[in-house]
């Protein structure tokens, strides 16, 4: 049985100048399906309803999942053959949905002379309506005995399937400037999204995080092994939530303090089961990283 969490901490930086948090992230748990999504709306000056943006692509990942899982056994006969357009799809449904959102929004609150007194009015021209909303998103879908999961803009995607190693299905997508990066507000914003699809692999938990995670640790090895040792704590759900909750925010704080988002769909019933195996990759992950560091700290010795 699926289960989920999703949590949003405001950046150490946002903190300090009085910014609002400008992450959103959900889980939803459906029919033989679970959802974890996580946005994080763009810092620089034009994006000015970022946070606004980031809910609202959250809204509209989950809208266009649950679309398609209406004819949940349609989907999943069609997914083995067809997945590249069934998800390329999604990703245009998820776009189409946002846009709507953000339309509905301005219409309903135009902007303020306090948003517009921040540019001068050629700048303010300059700016397309969709910018102020500007975000990036990551969403992660999983039935049964499959997954797959979409992209766009900067953020990770983390799996640990029956064999208890922590993956990322994607590359991670490093930010890009704020003026051009991978965005739900681009003109193309359809076409810019990075997908995956796994099929016939019993998920244990699958992770989206926004880039403000990623960045806070020295490594991808330190940044997978983080997501093992989670995964084994999610026995307790309750207790989870408080440590988890905690750990980002000084995360953030000692990190990149950056705002941070984590959102995690798993099976209950396969963490059971593999309890003893995701503990023993944990402990093969302490003694990878002793090693790493003693290897590190031999070759600067070799250096000096």
């Amino acid at each position: 049985m699926f289960n989920g969490f999703s949590h949003s901490v405001m950046g150490a930086s946002h903190e300090k100048t009085n910014l609002v948090c400008q992450d959103s992230s959900a889980f939803k748990i459906g029919d033989h399906y679970a959802v974890a999504v996580v946005a994080d709306g763009h810092g620089s000056k034009k994006h000015f309803r970022s946070h606004i943006g980031s809910k609202f692509a959250v809204e509209a990942a989950i809208e266009a999942i649950d679309r398609y899982y209406e004819d949940r056994e349609a989907l999943e006969a069609n997914l083995p053959e067809n997945h590249k357009l069934i998800i390329k799809n999604i990703e245009k449904q998820i776009i189409s949905n946002w846009n709507v959102r953000i339309e509905k929004h301005l219409a309903e609150n135009p902007v303020t002379e306090e948003e517009r007194s921040k540019f001068t009015e050629e700048e303010f021209e300059a700016i397309l309506p969709e910018s102020y909303y500007g975000s990036t998103l990551v969403v992660a879908v999983a039935g049964d005995n499959y997954t797959f999961g979409v992209q766009i803009g900067d953020g990770s995607l983390v799996a640990i399937f029956e064999d208890g190693k922590a993956v990322m299905p994607m590359e991670y997508n490093e930010a890009a400037p704020a003026n051009v990066t991978a965005s739900v507000c681009n003109s193309n914003a359809a076409g810019m999204f990075s997908s995956f699809y796994t099929p016939n692999k019993k998920l244990i938990a699958l992770y989206g995080s926004t880039d403000g995670l990623y960045t806070s640790f020295g490594s991808e090895y330190d940044f997978l092994d983080y997501h093992t040792i989670i995964t084994s704590q999610l026995i307790n759900l309750e207790t989870f939530k408080t440590v988890i909750k905690n750990n980002l925010s000084k995360r953030s704080r000692f990190g990149t303090e950056d705002d941070i988002s984590l959102s995690c769909i798993y099976d209950e019933d396969l963490i059971k089961e593999n309890l003893n195996l995701i503990n023993q990759r944990v402990a093969e992950n302490r003694e990878a990283a002793a090693e790493r560091k003693a290897a590190a700290l031999s070759k600067q010795v070799e250096i000096e």
